[in-house]
């Protein structure tokens, strides 16, 4: 699949105001949005994919491998493999997250 349009998105609830949809995959790579509510919670955690990550509404204190810094829309962060990262909404926002390779337990 070559595309995908957003009437064919489908939102899956993480946590608590928290979601994500997967955009776009292949084997070695994929595209998942992840819109949070103000005050949601993106838990500390570490997988070993490589992730970059475009905020592209809102702001967020992103931590990685134990400093936090406080990000606003059109920021970015890249995080290597097995580091402990997540975020705290600061507003309600969005995430574009790209993994490599793509993330199966996200499927």
């Amino acid at each position: 699949m070559y595309y995908t349009l957003p009437e064919d998105t489908v939102w899956t609830e993480v946590a608590p105001g928290n979601r994500r949809a997967v955009l776009s995959e292949r084997p070695e790579m994929m595209l998942v949005a992840f819109r949070f509510e103000k005050g949601a919670v993106g838990a500390l955690h570490s997988h070993p994919h490589t992730q970059a990550s475009y905020v592209a509404e809102g702001a967020f204190d992103v931590t990685v491998d134990g400093v936090t810094t406080r990000l606003e829309a059109g920021s970015s962060f890249i995080v290597a493999p097995n580091l402990v990262h997540g975020v705290v909404a600061l507003t309600p926002g969005l995430l574009i997250d790209t993994f490599t390779p793509r993330r199966d337990d996200f499927l």
